[in-house]
């Protein structure tokens, strides 16, 4: 067997959310005055690779210890969404024909290339592709149990941000943020076998997690 790396890389000050606190690292200690070398590191819970549950946008939904381990792992099909412009809403149109008229059940991963522009710069803070509500919509109608996409936000930073995060949470739909899809990747068959296990947060509304494709 071989994995697939499809997470982002955390360390100080890495590029996030801007509306949520700075990422920071600080080494604590060191050889070889400590004998030990530690880290301690302050961030949201929804920063870098993480999954967002129901409770992250649903009063009363489940949170991320809610849901069994085995939620997040599954066939998942790669939805290659690459070269999109900067504030392009995702609706039906461009979800059918990047599938292919594939689903049932599955994980969908939208892959549109802005994973390897993750920078603090305006344009990947503020204007990155989004799930429009529309798409979302199609999404849950095709009954997917988790969608991820390869930046930190599905629904973007605007104002339909909410909206979409509460049709798909609101639908017990999790949500895999801040992807990275390497080449390789669209070349293997689909579906693709998926895993994205969440840290052990017990009542918490999302989580750190290491999201994998794996290979034979």
């Amino acid at each position: 067997m071989r994995l697939i790396d499809l997470s982002q890389p955390l360390y100080d000050q890495a590029p996030n959310c801007p509306v949520h606190p700075p990422v920071t690292f600080k080494r604590t200690a060191d050889h070889p005055a400590g004998g030990w070398r530690m880290e301690e590191i302050a961030m949201a819970t929804h920063t870098g690779s993480h999954l967002d549950a129901p409770l992250h946008k649903i009063a009363g939904g489940k949170s991320i210890s809610d849901l069994p381990l085995e939620t997040f792992a599954g066939p998942a099909h790669l939805a290659d969404l690459r070269g999109l412009a900067p504030d392009t809403p995702i609706g039906p149109d461009l979800l059918a024909r990047a599938l292919h008229g594939r689903l049932g059940g599955e994980i969908v991963l939208l892959a549109t290339g802005w994973g390897d522009r993750r920078a603090k710069t305006e344009e990947w803070l503020r204007h990155s592709p989004f799930v429009e509500p529309a798409g979302a919509r199609w999404l849950v109608g095709r009954g997917v149990r988790g969608v991820g996409i390869d930046h930190y936000s599905i629904g973007g930073s605007g104002p339909l941000n909410a909206e979409t995060h509460t049709i798909l949470l609101g639908s017990g739909i999790w949500v895999v943020e801040e992807l990275k899809f390497p080449p390789e990747v669209f070349a293997l068959p689909q579906p693709v076998k998926f895993w994205a296990l969440p840290m052990n947060w017990p009542g918490c509304s999302g989580a750190f997690c290491r999201p994998v494709i794996e290979v034979p």
